[in-house]
């Protein structure tokens, strides 16, 4: 390798180096472009009825933050009532669970009885994972602040992006070499193309989990079924996770009432899921977004290991972007054109060993003739 390879080799491991501790700001410029995305299509939509711009934008803000308010005054207020009210009943369960395990003692023979646990032996034992669920709680609440500035320089970056995309999207297209622009604005819209088809998807996804789970609960008589409903609906942006985060607060809830309710609440959760995964998903998301499960489920292990609950959350819309750039930029343009090329080199080497310049000729004739009959 000479001095300018070297030069370029270096070149390139300090520009990783310098991405790899800037991931976690990349992963919430990719957040802020997704959510602007989003806006932006409402904002076509309007601009299509004949309103400006500006107004566009503006009104599809304005409805974003009404979904957000409403989401929050939705779901914050049944469940720190039903909260409050399971903090008051789980005691009065550790009390019938301490008479049921003595009444088991007097049932069995005395020989097992050093072999039954007793309540305290439970929660002595259960006390390290206790604590460690408290300092998580405590690191959240300490890490609130962090989380606030994360969210506020998202929706910032986002008002950035909405306002002016064109802007955005020259200087990052002037990134590349001027050879490769034009070739790096079509991979672009097919990025945007495949982002609004996700979005799409996800929406129609969530409101079909979201009023199945609201009208199940509802048969049930479970408490809270609008907000278990909708919360369902929005965990279910995460796919093969999202879905058992979302049993969780219900299956709770419905303790409160009886216990039978909890493995009704599992067998409706489960039927949604499967309803959701083997019919919904494919139909909707197979005009929209064409993704292996395999592959779905290990981006969302390579991307929540790397950068946490937010790469959870955003697996599937950067696996979509990844997926278009790998199959655009390293397959088609690197490894395809490489081969291509040098097929051409090998026969362009035998011609030019077997004969001069007619056989030359001949062969190059002979290629414009197969390409005119293949066209």
């Amino acid at each position: 390798m000479n001095l300018g390879q070297w030069i370029g080799l270096i070149a390139i491991v300090l520009s990783l180096y310098i991405l790899w501790q800037i991931r976690e700001v990349l992963l919430l410029m990719f957040a802020a472009v997704v959510l602007a995305v989003t806006l932006n299509r409402l904002a076509k939509r309007f601009q299509r009825s004949g309103v400006k711009r500006g107004i566009a934008v503006l009104l599809s803000v304005a409805i974003f933050f009404a979904c957000v308010i409403g989401f929050f005054l939705l779901i914050v207020p049944p469940f720190a009532q039903q909260f409050n009210e399971l903090t008051y009943r789980v005691p009065q369960g550790f009390e019938r669970f301490n008479s049921w395990f003595n009444e088991l003692r007097t049932r069995i023979p005395a020989q097992l009885v050093p072999y039954v646990p007793d309540i305290n032996s439970l929660i002595q034992q259960a006390q390290p994972f206790v604590n460690r669920v408290l300092g998580s709680s405590f690191a959240f609440v300490s890490g609130s602040l962090e989380v606030f500035i994360k969210v506020l320089l998202v929706l910032v970056l986002t008002g950035m992006f909405l306002a002016d995309p064109l802007a955005y999207r020259k200087v990052f297209v002037r990134l590349f070499p001027s050879f490769y622009r034009r070739r790096v604005e079509g991979i672009l819209n097919q990025c945007e193309v495949s982002l609004e088809g996700w979005i799409t998807g996800a929406f129609i996804a969530m409101g079909v989990v979201g009023l199945m789970s609201v009208v199940g609960l509802s048969i049930l008589g479970v408490k809270a079924a609008l907000a278990l409903g909708v919360l369902a609906g929005f965990l279910n942006l995460i796919p093969n996770l999202g879905p058992t985060m979302s049993v969780i607060p219900a299956m709770a809830i419905a303790l409160l009432d009886n216990p039978w309710k909890v493995v009704a609440v599992l067998i409706l959760y489960f039927i949604i899921q499967q309803t959701e995964s083997n019919f919904i998903t494919p139909i909707v998301m197979a005009h929209q977004v064409s993704l292996l499960p395999a592959v779905t489920l290990i981006s969302q292990l390579f991307f929540v290991t790397f950068f946490g609950f937010l790469g959870l959350f955003l697996a599937l819309p950067l696996t979509v972007v990844a997926k278009i750039w790998v199959q655009e930029v390293l397959i088609q343009d690197v490894l395809d054109k490489w081969g291509h090329n040098h097929t051409q080199e090998a026969e362009l080497i035998i011609v030019s060993e077997s004969s001069p310049i007619d056989e030359y000729v001949t062969v190059k004739d002979k290629r414009e003739v197969d390409s005119a009959d293949e066209e």
